[in-house]
């Protein structure tokens, strides 16, 4: 019996149309759009599924990649398909909650949607994000930790693929030092410098909508970002969701993790195999699965079913 993990992507993976095909197939998908549209104030199946210029800034790709998410992790409750854990990187921490009961749908779209505006607006300018690809995790924060200025890991992807943060200078100054040790250093497109201490402010603010969210028992436990540990408290949830707005997301542990404690299947829900690509990386020797469009999840109930 395989022990399964549902692991949900963060921001990047988006693009115009993801989940519009379980939209027009499945009936709980169409629910989900509008109850996130309803939470947010916005017409998010017009965001998620018509070309826009609003996409891919943050404030709008939040809520509407954890809409997507959702809409297709209904779909694949519906088929009876079952978790023994869950799992987001970043943002699909919110899909990961609320696949384990923790947090209503109709709350994480509302936190979702402030968490998009208060990270976009909590340092609009002078911040920067690299991956850092093909050197080991020791030098690159023993570099950061020699730069000056703010600059610091922001995500543990797999091994080989870690991202820096912080302010455009330190970043630069960092990211020229790792070129002598690193295969590549790559400038990313991004709108802020996210999980790094920059962004605290915005996780403060994040605490107080949050208190107005009530933290539901876990029918499934998660494993946060923050720690890459097990939660199965209901009172740590807040606390870890300020936490993680600002401190770095240890995706890879997170995954090691789930292995050591017998995961042996996982599958990414939501736009993208960002996640199945890093999973490859982490261990062959684990399934990954990703359900991304209807005849993905018609492959992945002949897997686990």
């Amino acid at each position: 019996m395989s022990k399964i993990a549902f692991v949900f992507p963060g921001q990047g993976a988006q693009y115009t149309g993801m989940a519009k095909d379980f939209y027009e197939k499945y009936a709980v998908s169409r629910e989900v759009f509008e109850s996130a549209s309803k939470a947010s104030g916005l017409d998010v199946k017009a965001l998620c599924f018509e070309e826009n210029d609003r996409l891919n800034i943050t404030e709008y790709t939040q809520i509407a990649m954890l809409t997507a998410e959702i809409a297709i992790l209904r779909a694949v409750e519906e088929a009876g398909i079952r978790s023994q854990v869950n799992a987001g990187l970043s943002l699909g921490e919110y899909g990961a909650l609320v696949a384990s009961g923790v947090m209503k749908e109709e709350d994480a779209f509302t936190v979702v949607r402030k968490r998009g505006i208060f990270m976009q607006e909590a340092y609009p300018t002078g911040g920067a994000m690299s991956a850092v690809l093909g050197t080991d995790a020791e030098l690159i924060e023993k570099i950061c930790n020699e730069t000056q200025g703010i600059v610091s890991i922001a995500n543990y992807n797999c091994p080989g693929q870690i991202v820096i943060t912080g302010e455009e200078t330190a970043v630069a100054a960092a990211g020229e030092a790792l070129k002598a040790g690193a295969r590549r250093v790559i400038p990313l497109k991004v709108s802020g410098p996210f999980h790094c201490e920059l962004l605290k402010g915005a996780g403060e603010k994040l605490g107080q909508e949050l208190e107005k969210v009530e933290i539901q028992s876990f029918t499934v436990p998660y494993v946060t970002n923050v720690t890459a540990q097990y939660v199965t408290g209901p009172e740590q949830v807040k606390e870890l969701l300020v936490s993680q707005v600002s401190s770095s997301v240890r995706w890879q542990q997170c995954v090691e993790q789930m292995i050591d404690d017998g995961v042996d299947t996982f599958i990414e829900i939501g736009p993208g195999k960002t996640l199945t690509g890093f999973l490859k990386k982490i261990n062959r020797n684990v399934k990954a699965l990703h359900v991304e469009k209807t005849e993905d999840l018609d492959e992945v109930r002949k897997e686990c079913l």
